[in-house]
């Protein structure tokens, strides 16, 4: 009875043992860094000023109130993401995949959306003052009149992913 005791004691304790190191794995994979941000992340009210988000997949991200100047999002998914109330000034969003973002009250000031995508974008009082657009595709976003005239001025290039010309995007007037 000792010797059956003694095996049931060692397999509980080995048992706990792997079922510890299995929940430590769990919470490492889990934990996701910024620069390991995907699908679906909450970035609302928060401070990503002078990150890396280069190339990732930020599909339907949520960057309400966030604070993200110079924010590097180069070739980034951002489609269907929420930058309600957002600072963006002087991000790059070089080659980014803005369609379908809820921009309304952003401050776009002096970012670069070179061949951006931002098509059925909604972009409501929202500043893009200075803001560097050569070939991007604005295709039935909606954006304020004055903006528009404003983006016209310096509306050059054709987007290389949709072949969409910036103006004609816009709805520029030659």
């Amino acid at each position: 009875m000792n010797l059956s005791f003694a095996r049931s004691w060692v397999r509980r304790l080995l048992m706990g043992a792997v079922l510890l190191i299995l929940a430590s794995v769990w919470i490492l994979l889990g934990a996701m860094p910024v620069s390991a941000a995907s699908w679906g992340a909450d970035f609302t009210y928060a401070e990503i000023s002078d990150q890396d988000f280069s190339g990732q997949d930020l599909h339907a991200a949520s960057f309400a109130a966030a604070e993200a100047r110079r924010t590097n999002f180069q070739g980034a998914d951002l489609s269907a993401a929420i930058f309600t109330k957002g600072v963006f000034a002087g991000a790059d969003f070089t080659g980014a995949d803005l369609s379908r973002v809820l921009a309304d009250r952003v401050v776009f000031e002096g970012s670069n959306l070179t061949n951006a995508v931002l098509t059925e974008m909604t972009a409501t009082t929202t500043s893009f003052y200075l803001v560097e657009i050569t070939g991007a595709d604005f295709t039935d976003a909606i954006l304020d009149r004055y903006q528009v005239a404003k983006l016209c001025e310096r509306a050059e290039g054709v987007n290389p992913t949709t072949g969409v010309s910036t103006r004609d995007s816009l709805g520029c007037r030659d």
